[in-house]
């Protein structure tokens, strides 16, 4: 981690700040204790089971961040960790105690052999994902990855998807932002018409660092700071399941010696990205990803709509009634997890999605709908600003 002491993501309170006579007046009669108070947790609600049947999974990756058992998956009462991998033979090992799991592979090469997993979570170093998705998928395994999708290439983003189509199987990306209190509200309020369209939207993910994160063979040195901007761009793709089409993008650096001529393999110079995108709506949204603002480590974001708008700890709008927003319940047991209390839901997300053979709320097209458009930022920062055309992922018509 970097040498400043992180300050801790805060949990958002939702309506909580509202005065009762607005709260009254948005939520049309419902009163206030009614599951819409700051700090709800997935566990409020009682989870049922979708089906008895136990999917046997395979985990690979325990770095730095230790994301292979951070997500709960071991606790799924729908789960068993069949057999985990990573390259290092003692993240290998802990990973194994994390998971209560007694196999191991030396890596994920080897542990998709085992015909008997049907589903892999990947939580290798970013450069790999895409790889390694398609790994998993050629090899007849559902898989989940961690963010982003892609690192960097747009090859990748065809070949992933043309992969997932072909094989039918499922794919998830792990965007904690769309499972993040805030962001799953906004997006049950906008698919109830309590924004209508979004005429201006933000998300925001900042990580000072003036020293790189450790990573798997330096990958986080110097990267370019839009090639991870999914804990940013949920805030309008996972709200509203529209699309970037174009962007504009300025970069800045902080002065960092990893963004200094030489500091990177990416010959990338800017710490900082600031992208305004056009969006499918016909609107516009502002998407970041900072790391030389001083002190600041925080993902959060905003929509603007011509019905309403919610910012952080409110709505305001012409809704007379909300829909349920509360995150969905977690079996007995599960942790929510990091990242506002995001890691489980995801969890869940996938092993349900196997079980109810739908396509996951994070499926490709929403995932790359995520990840590219920071790709093309970077491109444009690199021009100066310069508009440029975001390609598009859409999910086929049935």
């Amino acid at each position: 981690m970097s040498n400043f002491p992180v300050k801790p993501i805060p949990r958002r309170d939702f309506l909580g700040t509202v005065s009762k006579a607005s709260l009254g007046a948005v939520l049309g009669g419902m009163a206030a204790s009614q599951g819409v108070q700051a700090g709800s947790s997935p566990a409020a609600k009682k989870w049922a089971p979708v089906s008895a049947r136990k999917i046997r999974m395979g985990i690979v990756g325990h770095g730095v961040c230790q994301f292979g058992a951070a997500f709960g998956f071991q606790d799924h009462p729908n789960v068993e960790v069949a057999a985990v991998s990573d390259l290092i033979r003692e993240r290998r090992e802990g990973l194994m105690r994390a998971c209560r799991c007694e196999k191991s592979y030396e890596s994920l090469e080897v542990l998709i052999k085992d015909k008997t997993i049907e589903a892999v979570f990947v939580a290798t170093d970013a450069p790999n994902h895409a790889r390694h998705c398609i790994e998993v998928l050629k090899s007849g395994k559902h898989v989940m990855t961690a963010v982003p999708a892609v690192f960097g290439s747009l090859e990748d983003a065809e070949e992933l998807v043309e992969t997932v189509e072909k094989t039918g199987l499922k794919y998830q990306m792990a965007e904690t932002s769309c499972f993040r209190e805030d962001c799953y509200a906004m997006r049950r309020v906008y698919h109830a018409g309590g924004f209508g369209r979004i005429i201006y939207s933000e998300g925001e993910y900042y990580h000072y660092s003036p020293t790189p994160i450790p990573s798997y063979k330096g990958w986080r040195v110097g990267m370019p700071p839009l090639w991870y901007p999914t804990h940013s761009t949920a805030y309008y793709i996972g709200v509203t399941g529209k699309r970037f089409t174009s962007v504009s993008c300025r970069g800045f650096s902080a002065g960092f010696d990893a963004y200094k001529p030489g500091g990177n393999r990416y010959d990338n110079p800017f710490s900082d990205e600031v992208a305004l995108f056009g969006t499918s709506e016909g609107g516009s949204s502002r998407m970041l990803m900072c790391k030389g603002v001083y002190g600041v480590v925080i993902e959060t974001g905003r929509v603007y709509g011509e019905k309403g708008w919610m910012e952080e700890t409110k709505y305001q709008g012409t809704a007379k009634e909300l829909p349920e927003i509360t995150r969905p319940a977690l079996p007995e047991g599960m942790p929510a997890g990091g990242h506002g209390g995001s890691h489980g839901p995801l969890a869940n997300e996938f092993v349900t999605a196997i079980l109810e053979d739908r396509m996951p709320m994070v499926n490709v097209y929403e995932a790359l709908a995520m990840t590219v458009p920071g790709i093309v930022a970077h491109q444009s920062a690199l021009k100066d600003g310069e508009t440029l055309k975001v390609p598009q992922y859409l999910r086929p018509k049935a």
